[in-house]
């Protein structure tokens, strides 16, 4: 007989091996339906005779609110558990992509597109996940869990996209739409094995050593922490430079002459090393400093991306940045929720996460804002690609002066 109280442990409590299948299941079936919106970009502008300006404004409050929701999400969460917010996010999420199938109007667009998706994927992403998994698993798991829960993510980024080309091309484009909203319902049953409104064995010291903050005392000590400010500040540049290549990525290599085969192909690698790139992130994230190897990631993208658009672009040339910008693509985020929890404990991980992740979409929306409006202004993308090398130095030193310990509290007083 287990001497836990039962008020500290799980309703039901499972192995950390179907925790972590679990939460990657749920990253992989809610990332896929998202990377693959562009698929649609083409049928439903040509359908309507709409600009592409209209889809793209559709897509962008898509990250906006994603990033806008998430800190909400997370303090739900933290407050009433993670199901609740994964089901009722998956439902929002269906319901955007069903509106999207039968949009005859801009409005409903982005309605569907923009703010029902927008705000579904901010409650039931990885973001959220990771937060479970860093109130549900052993400490030792923690980091390896948040690089495999980050990579089952990129590959349903790789994923989704050739299945929706054949459903568009078998269904036509409106019935895609419906089969994507479907396959997020399984997300339902599978979230109950993330439960977490009660702590299991693995988090009950981290939340012991808290005192009984309230949401505005949590949000209060982390932003007057200057190395969580230094970590969101750093993490912007992270959705800058994700944002940017994937929305303008295929048209750049256009722009040079490259055959549309590139630019998809280009993306599908991206999604592929990012997972071995993730889980070597999560794994390097127990062995090194994580500012250290944050600044590392950044300077590598740096790095790369200035290698790229100096070099003549080639077949050759896009498919090699793809690997090696996939390998640093989302292996920020392992080492960022790990210092976040560090910092402030399993408590209010999903809100404080949530709003690093906010900064990450603000500059999601800004890479992909920037890049169509300065295009348009200059006729190529110089400016934004270079903007993306200077950003990824700027991050890069900014990372550097985190420091990797617990926030100081005071001891805690009685109630």
């Amino acid at each position: 007989m287990s001497s836990t109280p039962a008020s500290a442990r799980p309703a039901r409590s499972y192995a950390p091996e179907i925790i972590v299948a679990a939460g990657c299941l749920i990253a992989l079936i809610t990332f896929g339906p998202r990377a693959s919106a562009g698929l649609f970009q083409i049928p439903m502008t040509l359908q309507f005779h709409w600009g592409r300006d209209i889809f793209g404004l559709a897509l962008a409050i898509q990250n906006l609110l994603w990033g806008l929701g998430a800190p909400f999400a997370g303090a739900i969460a933290d407050r009433y558990g993670t199901v609740r917010v994964l089901c009722v996010g998956a439902l929002l999420y269906a319901a955007g992509l069903v509106v999207m199938a039968y949009a005859t109007t801009p409005l409903q667009l982005h309605l569907g597109a923009g703010v029902l998706i927008g705000f579904g994927l901010s409650a039931c992403s990885f973001n959220l996940v990771l937060a479970a998994f860093g109130k549900l698993l052993p400490e030792q798991w923690r980091p390896m869990a948040f690089g495999a829960g980050t990579a089952a993510g990129s590959f349903g980024q790789f994923l989704f996209p050739p299945i929706g080309n054949i459903l568009i091309d078998t269904l036509g484009w409106q019935q895609a739409l419906v089969v994507f909203a479907m396959t997020l319902l399984p997300v339902l049953p599978i979230s109950v094995i993330l439960a977490t409104r009660k702590l299991g064995p693995g988090a009950g010291a981290a939340a012991a050593s808290l005192p009984n903050q309230t949401v505005m005392q949590a949000l209060t000590e982390a932003f007057r922490h200057r190395s969580y400010v230094l970590l969101v500040l750093g993490f912007f540049t992270c959705g800058f430079q994700l944002a940017f290549i994937t929305v303008h990525m295929p048209a750049y290599l256009r722009d040079t002459g490259l055959p549309a085969w590139v630019g998809g192909w280009t993306l599908a690698v991206i999604g592929l090393a990012n997972a071995a790139g993730s889980l070597s992130s999560g794994w390097l994230s127990t062995r090194m400093p994580k500012r250290h190897l944050l600044a590392w990631i950044y300077f590598g993208r740096a790095v790369a991306i200035a290698a790229f658009i100096l070099i003549p672009a080639s077949p050759l040339t896009a498919l090699t940045f793809g690997v090696v910008i996939g390998l640093f693509w989302l292996s920020t985020v392992p080492p960022t929720s790990s210092l976040v929890m560090l910092m402030f404990g399993t408590k209010y991980m999903a809100m404080l996460y949530g709003f690093a992740f906010f900064s990450h979409q603000v500059g999601g929306f800004l890479g992909v804002w920037l890049g169509g409006v300065l295009y348009e202004s200059m006729g190529n993308y110089q400016f934004v690609w270079w903007l993306s090398v200077a950003l990824g130095i700027a991050s890069a030193l900014i990372n550097l002066p985190i420091v990797e310990r617990p926030v100081e509290r005071p001891q805690a007083q009685p109630a």
